[in-house]
């Protein structure tokens, strides 16, 4: 879900863009956004792929049964997927550009901005996560029956 909609239900033609990019960052992790946990800090998925990046460490992100395939390859589906999920999304690429940008090898990549939900836990979600507890609401449902005088 894109920055803006998630804080202002603002939806835009570019919220779809974040959802790919956070949906190619999943796939080529192997892991899920919702429920990420590393041992070392208390960011989200989208948050480490960025540290990650940053550091020019970018292949640690990768799942390990793709390593596999080229290598830079997976690795510029990791530059694409953060693209798709700057917080601005004026900064986001159109989805032509995306689909260009993966069939074109040899094109450079413009440099990425940081993320949105770019952000570490509290201590407290982060131990729901680590002992894998399901965060959710339980719903009481009532039903009344009417009955004629």
């Amino acid at each position: 879900m894109s920055p803006k909609y998630a804080f202002d239900g603002k939806f835009s033609v570019k919220s779809d863009i974040f959802s790919f990019g956070m949906l190619l960052l999943e796939i080529v992790s192997g892991k899920r956004n919702r429920g990420f946990c590393h041992p070392s800090h208390q960011h989200n998925l989208l948050g480490h792929a960025w540290l990650l990046w940053s550091a020019n460490r970018a292949t640690e992100v990768i799942d390990g049964c793709l390593y596999d395939l080229v290598e830079p390859q997976v690795q510029r589906c990791i530059h694409i997927g953060l693209l798709c999920v700057q917080k601005f999304a004026n900064d986001r690429p159109a989805m032509s550009s995306i689909v260009a940008m993966l069939g074109n090898e040899s094109a450079s990549l413009p440099r990425p901005k940081q993320p949105g939900f770019f952000m570490e836990r509290s201590s407290m979600d982060s131990s729901a996560i680590s002992k894998h507890e399901e965060l959710h609401s339980i719903n009481a449902v009532s039903m009344t029956t009417l009955d004629g005088r």
